[in-house]
């Protein structure tokens, strides 16, 4: 392990990618007793930033049924699962503040996820667009192969659900790939975004067990909080992003790199008690 840079370094002396550590198969559980823990720290800011994103992706859902199809709402709403880590970009800095002993401020978080590292963050965001995108356009074209017939059988539509589900995984791997630690790490230290990716595919494709179960939890997840009208997410939300930070810390061995010069990330976390 590396010592930590004292603020005097240069970019071609990082490494490309930080190492990862192997995880046990349900390591993703104890990453949710950890995000729980928040959770309860925090209820405040985690209902406040759950509401907010909840309503959003309510909205945004409204629009494509009212504007779009049936179709087009179903494609985002898997969109969603896809787009869950920017959403949570805030969470991780007000677990970062809980985990100095300072007292979590909704105002801090989005200053330290959002102002300070809006540049790397940025250009995160347009690859998941893209993806996302792609991935709503695919999701309609699926549609081609529902059977025609008004009250099709269960074996007519075998077809449509395997076309479905493959596209749909396809795009869930690479997007998880992307975005599991990627943006975990340029909250918590000075990384441009093409190593953030890089650390991120490279630990997942380590971890490949470990991370399908969190893979799943984050998907069912997701899924409860659609299906109770979105009620769900407000709590569902804030958990995955808690959880998710943990994760990263468990995972991702980035002391090789430096720490940011400003913000709640610029100083080191107080020791568990």
């Amino acid at each position: 392990m590396m010592p930590e840079n004292d603020g005097t370094y240069s970019r071609a002396e990082m490494p490309f990618v930080a190492p990862c550590r192997r995880l046990p198969p349900l390591a993703a559980f104890g990453w949710l007793r950890k995000g729980i823990r928040d959770w309860q720290r925090a209820p405040r800011e985690s209902v406040a930033y759950g509401l907010v994103m909840a309503a959003i992706m309510a909205l945004v859902s409204l629009l494509a049924l009212v504007y779009g199809s049936v179709w087009l709402m179903i494609a985002m709403l898997g969109g969603f699962v896809f787009l869950a880590p920017l959403a949570c970009v805030g969470l991780y800095a007000i677990s970062a503040q809980l985990e100095r002993s300072k007292p979590p401020q909704i105002g801090r978080s989005l200053r330290a996820a959002f102002r300070r590292h809006l540049g790397n963050e940025m250009v995160f965001a347009i690859i998941l667009l893209i993806i996302f995108l792609v991935w709503a356009r695919a999701g309609a074209m699926v549609s081609v192969f529902f059977p025609e017939s008004g009250h099709p059988l269960p074996s007519e539509l075998v077809a449509y659900l395997s076309v479905g589900s493959a596209v749909g995984a396809f795009f869930a791997a690479v997007t998880f790939a992307v975005s599991a630690f990627s943006l975990p790490m340029i909250v918590h230290r000075d990384v441009d975004t093409v190593t953030a990716v890089v650390t991120s595919i490279n630990a997942v494709l380590r971890n490949k067990l470990a991370l399908s179960v969190w893979l799943l939890l984050v998907v069912g997840g997701v899924l409860i909080g659609v299906a109770t009208a979105f009620i769900g997410l407000v709590f569902i939300l804030p958990l995955i992003g808690y959880a998710a930070w943990h994760g990263y810390l468990e995972t991702i061995d980035a002391s090789a790199f430096p720490r940011h010069r400003i913000g709640v990330t610029a100083e080191p976390r107080a020791p568990e008690p």
